[in-house]
Order: C-alpha cells, then sequence, then structure tokens
C-alpha cells in the first residue's frame, strides 16, 4: 500500500454531490481552502433533483453561478406547472398551478426566481464554477476512516483508481455524504421523524411521438392518477427525453428485477393514455422517500449537511434546495471562526437555526407529497397543508429564532402563515434595488463576504461608529450609507423607503450577516454608536 501523510486543510468535505459542491464553492468565494472527496467518478448523469428554488438561486447568485445554471437549465426554461391527470389523453385534467410565480410577484422580494436545472447539468456547472473559484476537488476519492480530536480531524482517503491512501488532516470536517451517512452513523447521532414514506423507480426513457401528446402543456411535472398505471412523468427536453416515476413497492415483495423494460414502458403508455407510444427505455434508477431529520447537526468537529442531516419527500424539492442552504449557512460560520474573526462558539449556532428549519420544511414537504397524490404515497396533507405554509413561505421565509441573531422573538413558528420579509432579526434580509457607483444592484447583493451596517445617508454616525467598532475588534464590517442624498453609497433605484423596508427608523441602522440573514437592528438612535456596535458584534461572533 503507498501512503501519503500531512496533507494539511482547514476543512475537508466528503461528498461531491450538490450540497458538497455548494460547500466548497461558497468556501471557496470566502478565501477558505480545502478538499472536497468524492467517491464516484463523476457528477451525476441522472435527471433528477431539478428544481432550486429562489432562496437557492439568490445563494449562487451573490457566488456568481446565476447566469452559468440559467444557461444550463434553458431547455427548460418555459416549463413553470404542475399538471394533475388521469391520462394526458382524457378530460380528467387539473392545473395544481400553471405558473410558479403568476403575475410576477416575487420580484418584489427578490431579484432572482425559481430555476428547472436537473441535477445532471447542475453539477457539472458547480464542478467548473468551484474549481475556477480555487475548489480542490477529488472525484474518484472514498473516505476510509476518521478520528477526531480537540484540535482537529485526521481521516484516511484512498483513491479509488490507484489504490493510494492519504492521510489528510483538517480542522473541521463537513459530512455531505449522503441519507445512509456512515459519518453519521459513526458518530452515533439518531434521528427524528416518521421514517420511510414511499419508494419509486426512476425510470429515463426516450419517445419521439410523446411530445404531440403532451403538446403545448409546459409542465414540471404530470401526476397521472390512472388507479392501474399511476406515476409522475417529467420532461427532459420537451421533445424526446423523459423521466418517469413509478410506484415501488418493496415491502410486498416486489424486486427491482420486476421492472423489466416491457414491463415500464407497458405502464407508461396506460399512465399517459396512449397505447400505441413508442417507448425506449435508456435507464432505471430506485429511490426512497422519507422523512427524517439528525437528532444533532454534528459533533465536535464534524459537521453534517444536506441528506445527512435531513431526508424529504421529493414533492416541491425542497430537500436538495435545504441542504444547499445549510452548507451556506455553515460556510461563513466556518470562515469567520478559521480567520479568527469569531470564536469557536459560532459554529454552535449552525444546528440552533438549521434543525428547526429543517424539521419544518420536511413536514410541509411531506404534507405536499399528499396534496399532489404522489405515486406511491399513501399519507394525507399535514396541518401544513393549503396556503399555510405555501411554496414561498417555506422557500423564502423562513426564520432564525435562536443563534447568531439578536432580537428575535422565539414564540413565533419557525415558518411563518404569510410573506413578510421587513427586516426582522432572523429573516433574510428585505431585497430593494439599489444604486452604487452607478450601477444598478439589489441590496442581497451586498451580503457574501462580511457582515454590512446599512444606516441612513442622514446619519452617517452609524458609518463611522461600524469602522472604529470593526478595527477594535478586527473584523471584516462593510457599512453603507443609503439615501438620495450627495455622498451616500447607496442610492435607492426607486421611491422605496430603506428604512421603513427594514423595519426600522432613518435614525436607526440594520446589521446583516455575510448570508444574507438580519443579525440584529436598532429601530432608532443610540447614545454611543460604537459601543453598541462593539457589544452586539462581540455576543454574534462569540468572542467574549
Amino acid at each position: 500500500m503507498n501512503e501519503k501523510t500531512d496533507l494539511r486543510v482547514p476543512v475537508l468535505i466528503v461528498g461531491g454531490s450538490l450540497v458538497g459542491l455548494s460547500a466548497s464553492l461558497f468556501l471557496s468565494r470566502l478565501g477558505v481552502r480545502h478538499l472536497l472527496v468524492e467517491k464516484h467518478a463523476n457528477t451525476s448523469t441522472h435527471p433528477r433533483g431539478r428544481g432550486n428554488n429562489v432562496r437557492t438561486m439568490e445563494l449562487f447568485r451573490t457566488a456568481g453561478a446565476e447566469q452559468l445554471i440559467r444557461d444550463a437549465a434553458s431547455v427548460l426554461e418555459d416549463n413553470h406547472g404542475i399538471l394533475q391527470a388521469g391520462s394526458l389523453t382524457g378530460d380528467d385534467q387539473e392545473w395544481l398551478f400553471k405558473e410558479i410565480d403568476p403575475g410576477g410577484g416575487l420580484a418584489r422580494f427578490s431579484p432572482s426566481g425559481w430555476c428547472l436545472c436537473s441535477q445532471n447539468d447542475l453539477e457539472p456547472v458547480l464542478v467548473t464554477h468551484a474549481r475556477d473559484q480555487g475548489s480542490e476537488l477529488r472525484f474518484s476519492s472514498e473516505l476510509l476512516t476518521f478520528e477526531q480530536d480537540p484540535d482537529g480531524v485526521t481521516a484516511v482517503v484512498k483513491d479509488r483508481e490507484t489504490g493510494e491512501h492519504t492521510t489528510v488532516r483538517a480542522d473541521y470536517l463537513v459530512a455531505a455524504d449522503g441519507p445512509r451517512s456512515p459519518i453519521r452513523e459513526q458518530l452515533r447521532i439518531g434521528q427524528s421523524g416518521p421514517g420511510d414514506l414511499f419508494h419509486n423507480v426512476s425510470i429515463t426513457f426516450r419517445s419521439r411521438q410523446l411530445a404531440s401528446v403532451v403538446g403545448d402543456r409546459r409542465f414540471i411535472v404530470c401526476y397521472l392518477t390512472n388507479p392501474e398505471a399511476d406515476g409522475a412523468l417529467l420532461p427532459v427536453d420537451n421533445e424526446e427525453q423523459w423521466v418517469f416515476h413509478a410506484p415501488w413497492q418493496p415491502d410486498r415483495g416486489e424486486t427491482l428485477e420486476d421492472f423489466s423494460d416491457e414491463r415500464c414502458a407497458e405502464h407508461i403508455r396506460k399512465a399517459v393514455g396512449a397505447p400505441g407510444l413508442d417507448v425506449e427505455i435508456t435507464g432505471k434508477a430506485p429511490w426512497h422517500a422519507a422523512e427524517r431529520v439528525a437528532e444533532r447537526y454534528g459533533s465536535g468537529r464534524v459537521f453534517l449537511a444536506g441528506d445527512s442531516a435531513h431526508e424529504m419527500s421529493p414533492t416541491g424539492a425542497f430537500g436538495s434546495n435545504t441542504g444547499i442552504q445549510d452548507a451556506h449557512n455553515l460556510a461563513w460560520k466556518l470562515a469567520a471562526v478559521i480567520s479568527g474573526e469569531a470564536g469557536p462558539g459560532l459554529l454552535g449556532t449552525y444546528e440552533a437555526e438549521r434543525l428547526p428549519v429543517a424539521k419544518a420544511t420536511s413536514a410541509r414537504a411531506s404534507a405536499r407529497s399528499g396534496e399532489h397524490s404522489h405515486p406511491g404515497y399513501a399519507g394525507s396533507p399535514g396541518p401544513t397543508g393549503g396556503r399555510k405554509g405555501g411554496m414561498l413561505t417555506v422557500a423564502l421565509g423562513y426564520r432564525y429564532l435562536r443563534g447568531a441573531v439578536l432580537g428575535t422573538d422565539t414564540d413565533l413558528p419557525v415558518v411563518p402563515e404569510g410573506m413578510g420579509l421587513t427586516g426582522e432579526p432572523g429573516t433574510r434580509a428585505p431585497h430593494l434595488w439599489v444604486v452604487r457607483g452607478g450601477a444598478r444592484l439589489s441590496t442581497l447583493d451586498l451580503y457574501e463576504q462580511s457582515f454590512v451596517l446599512l444606516c441612513d445617508a442622514a446619519y452617517p454616525e452609524w458609518r463611522a461608529a461600524a469602522v472604529r467598532a470593526a478595527e477594535r475588534l478586527k473584523v471584516r464590517l462593510e457599512a453603507f450609507t443609503i439615501g438620495s442624498v450627495p455622498g451616500a453609497a447607496l442610492e435607492p433605484a426607486n421611491e422605496a423607503d430603506w428604512s421603513a423596508a427594514h423595519g426600522t427608523s432613518p435614525e436607526g441602522a440594520v446589521l446583516v450577516r455575510p448570508d444574507g440573514f438580519v443579525a440584529w437592528r436598532s429601530e432608532g438612535g443610540v447614545a454611543d454608536p460604537e459601543a453598541t456596535l462593539y457589544e452586539v458584534l462581540t455576543t454574534l461572533l462569540h468572542r467574549d
């Protein structure tokens, strides 16, 4: 056995799917050196996990990848609705919704929007962009063992092509190694939740005739409800390439071998309602839907992210989005601790913030499976069904009640009943269009590299205090004056009142974290802005 030792990195990421790759990209953007290892030789080849919600696209926007992803997803840019039908040729058809953003109301809340980009198209974009940002990604590399001590983690990684073993020493390990996470198992972290919900076989197939049957119905997914052949039909290119999710019931003795090409093709024809349809099966992959959330999000210097931390029903595509947002939350905290700007206690807020979000979101995903009659799911819509906890609110309106935030109302629900985003601590900061140096941008574009303080141009004392407090603490903090007066760093692009939009007054200020969440706000002036900000930052960054 050939062995190398003493490869030293601040962070080791295990798992190179959507969440691991996103974590790598976010860390690279923050200047954190790391190594990602993935046991598979390449990225995913199966068209799955396609729904990227607005919050995820905001994160990719800030990371410089949004347009790259939209280019990769252009073939499906006109697919918006979800259709439920007895067949595609009968009269029993109903749009559960026809547009993701009817009337364009989302523009009030975000500079971004939903994007339909399958995992097999998205992952290569993330690989290329992460490497361009300096990420070190190693495919065909498998974690064999890891041990942690008070000062770091020692891992042994095997190159599956050469057989070479490398010992990696890291300050922290991020486990993005999937729902059966060996790392979570070694840490003996349990899970809560109902468990398995249903099982499907994802069937890729080619059909030249199906496009004419579908016609101009540009759906994201069509749930076909024929009791003799139910399933979910998804377009890959709207022309010849398609995916069909067929229910699979292993608890009744059904095996994968039972899904012969002939059976799958006939099932698809019957579900679609076109007996003579040409169907060429090109692939099959089993998958399991479950609702489980880890009881802890890590132990010591090891942190769980994505499916290793939570499993969710695929309806609504909440799982991958929640995982990517886990990675973003964790990345800025790791960067702050590794740079010395924050104390290690900041990393404890990762679980405090993300675990409640996962619980609320996973329950909503299961409820949505019932609402949409997902093939194979026998459950019914839960208490979060209907308008309460709707798609946009769950995707964008969730809030952190505890963690690296000050001034929250801990009695509020994690997911509110309606959209607000008016600057409350613990919520994603409001989106406003502003002009900076002649360029139009969203306030969300300001949030990535550091904390940001917004204050009114008429009260520049806040900015001066922020500069002094940041210098005393040796932390990165940008402060922007905003207003329609000479000398303001940011000028509103319309008549919007920035202070009212953020729930404060012109005399107040708002402190936003690197991940775009409001950490703290002052609704009015204070006697000593510098002392106030020094105390706030010291508390948030666990510097005491």
